[in-house]
């Protein structure tokens, strides 16, 4: 893998701001009108029409993928759609805090992946702090368990959905050094949102006539949780890895939870405040640790 000191800004820096810009996601996602597979279609196709002028397009000359490395792109971008897909229609049925949590799982799906792929080793010490900060998540969920059938649909979805994104991570690892993250990531939302497009032909869900506040909608969640989100985890797999892109996201149900108090008056209970001091504990202890092994390569 390669060191990070192509970048600019520190990778845990901008692993905060993309987990800061995903987290409002699930926000806007629960106050808007339109059905799920449209404002995650357009959400992509989007945010591929902003970063057209700045992908550097002469680069494509000098890409070399095999038929096996195209083929983990296409999968990339089809399981970017799926999660989409998955994880934005869960929230119709349960709790930002079941799902964001519920998406919390992540890591392990991630760090199993992981170790059959690229051969990486957990230590003891980072396993704990992973189980610390996933234990967090579940307390915090906890509340949401087997409240209605309703629920547990949603809860589904949103499991189903983090496999589909552990795997989308996976994926993008994999061919990381083999193209450049912009037109990485130009490739695999329009392959997600055209995933999308076709879902929507098949349920034959509406594809105009919203209201010119759901298009700003649509407009807002391809430049904060997909541009300052999804684009910067690319950008970063590369550098930490899949298992560490996807430890951070564990941050995203406290952020979100935070916000839905804020935005949308959902309470917060004891259980979520204790799970959420677990979450930041284990995140916190997980993060100096691997801080502890990447700094010779920031030097």
């Amino acid at each position: 893998m390669s060191g990070t000191k192509k970048l600019i800004v520190h990778p845990y820096i901008l692993l905060l701001i993309a987990v800061l810009a995903v987290a409002v996601s699930s926000i806007m996602i629960k106050a808007s009108s339109s059905p799920t597979s449209v404002a995650g279609m357009y959400r992509l196709f989007m945010t591929v029409v902003i970063m057209l002028p700045i992908v550097p397009w002469k680069l494509i000359k000098t890409i070399r993928l095999s038929g096996k490395e195209w083929m983990i792109l296409l999968s990339a971008g089809f399981f970017l759609g799926l999660h989409f897909l998955l994880w934005m229609e869960s929230l119709r049925y349960t709790s930002v805090a079941s799902s964001m949590v519920i998406l919390s799982l992540q890591p392990f799906f991630v760090m199993i992946g992981a170790y059959f792929l690229f051969k990486e080793r957990i230590t003891l010490g980072i396993s704990i702090c992973m189980a610390i900060a996933v234990a967090g998540s579940v307390v915090i969920a906890w509340g949401d368990i087997g409240l209605s059938q309703e629920a547990i649909w949603g809860d589904i979805l949103s499991l189903l959905g983090t496999i589909a994104v552990a795997a989308y991570m996976l994926a993008g690892q994999k061919i990381s050094d083999k193209i450049p993250a912009y037109l990485y990531s130009v490739l695999v939302f329009f392959i997600g949102g055209f995933v999308m497009f076709l879902y929507n032909l098949a349920i034959q869900v509406p594809l105009t006539g919203y209201p010119s506040s759901e298009w700003m909608y649509f407009l807002l969640l391809a430049i904060i949780p997909t541009i300052f989100g999804q684009l910067i985890f690319n950008l970063l797999l590369k550098h930490i890895g899949a298992t560490t892109v996807s430890m951070g996201i564990i941050g995203e149900p406290i952020l979100a939870i935070i916000m839905a108090y804020i935005v949308l008056h959902e309470t917060i209970g004891l259980s979520q405040a204790f799970g959420g001091v677990l979450t930041i504990m284990g995140m916190g202890m997980y993060f100096y640790l691997k801080s502890l092994a990447l700094k010779p390569r920031i030097n």
